[in-house]
């Protein structure tokens, strides 16, 4: 407890104050809050579950004021933040951050979906038309990851419960959607070059999981997220270092196809990734935070980068080594015809 700008306020500074004996599944969530901090990540963490591990967070970038980025929302699911995958509109937006004076946050709550109004109680900065984790009812906290924050006035009421409709975008026609995933292992401790071989493939018990519009697998839903340390975002010279903690994934799947013929995968993934063809490796690429340049962010999209795939006609197997080092570990995978 502290005292800013004349008010008694509750003072975070990394961490989250988590409301006690309270579960919402809908409400609305009122709280004041000042920052001195330069850099910050300061906003709501809702409908968590009892270990904190699944939940739905909300948070302003005070150093991103006025940027398209100064709101993100994200789902955590397994403790993995998601903001590399689900970014653009209904994740982040832009908006003016005061610094150094009191102003209003209020979170509206309604079935699946979500606004966030700062400042201005009437219209809504950030409007979350379709929240991801899944989580239907749990526990409110204020949070602040990083950065000074004072919060003060809160306040939190439930409302009747809205009819549960999902808002999801379309599927391409074009997106691998059907695939198998590996259990995760130490990504030190493989050669991320070398493809699995018929022994190793066989002994894996593959889980199969299906992608989500518009075509991302989102592997936090089926594996625990890692948290490395990072050198390479805070010293851009150690990015080709290795990064212990990181953890790599296999990811396989079939296509089909009628003649020998070359077609173009697109393919957005975080953070690294080797792409494997009937057992042959074609490309290796890392798309991390900070790692292709120093305000790199590694957003998740389908056209970040292009392999271009060699079918022989009949089946052909498709295998990613998906590594994960932060934000989000997940790919999507379109396939394309040559000119399109």
């Amino acid at each position: 407890m502290a005292e800013y700008q004349g008010r008694k306020c509750l003072l975070l500074d990394g961490g989250a104050a988590v409301l006690k004996d309270f579960e919402m599944r809908d409400g609305v969530i009122d709280v004041d809050i000042a920052t001195p901090a330069k850099r910050g990540f300061v906003g709501f963490d809702f409908r968590l579950d009892k270990d904190g591990i699944n939940y739905e967070e909300i948070y302003l970038r005070q150093h991103e004021s006025g940027l398209p980025d100064a709101m993100q929302y994200t789902p955590v699911l397994n403790t993995g933040r998601n903001w590399q995958i689900y970014n653009g509109p209904g994740f982040t937006g832009a908006v003016d951050i005061p610094r150094d004076e009191w102003f209003h946050l209020r979170l509206q709550v309604t079935g699946a979906q979500a606004k966030l109004y700062v400042k201005d109680i009437d219209k809504p900065a950030l409007v979350m038309d379709d929240l991801k984790s899944g989580a239907q009812k749990g526990q409110v906290a204020l949070t602040d990851l990083i950065g000074e924050t004072c919060f003060s006035n809160f306040e939190v009421r439930t409302t009747p419960d809205a009819p549960w409709e999902r808002h999801l975008p379309p599927m391409p026609a074009n997106t691998l959607t059907k695939w198998s995933i590996s259990p995760s292992y130490d990504g030190l401790a493989r050669n991320l070059e070398r493809p699995l071989t018929p022994a190793e493939s066989a002994a894996i018990q593959w889980q199969e999981v299906e992608a989500e519009p518009p075509g991302f697998v989102v592997l936090y839903r089926y594996r625990e997220a890692p948290h490395p340390r990072v050198t390479f975002q805070t010293d851009f010279s150690t990015r080709l270092q290795p990064q212990p903690g990181m953890k790599v994934l296999y990811a396989r799947t079939n296509i089909d196809s009628d003649r020998d013929q070359v077609k173009k995968l697109e393919i957005g993934y975080s953070d690294d990734v080797s792409v494997f063809l009937n057992g042959n490796i074609l490309y290796r690429g890392r798309s991390a935070q900070g790692f292709r340049d120093p305000r790199f962010l590694g957003i998740v999209n389908p056209e970040n980068d292009a392999v271009y795939l060699p079918l022989k006609k009949g089946r052909n197997e498709l295998m990613l080594a998906v590594s994960e080092l932060g934000g989000g570990w997940g790919f999507i995978c379109r396939l394309v015809e040559l000119g399109n």
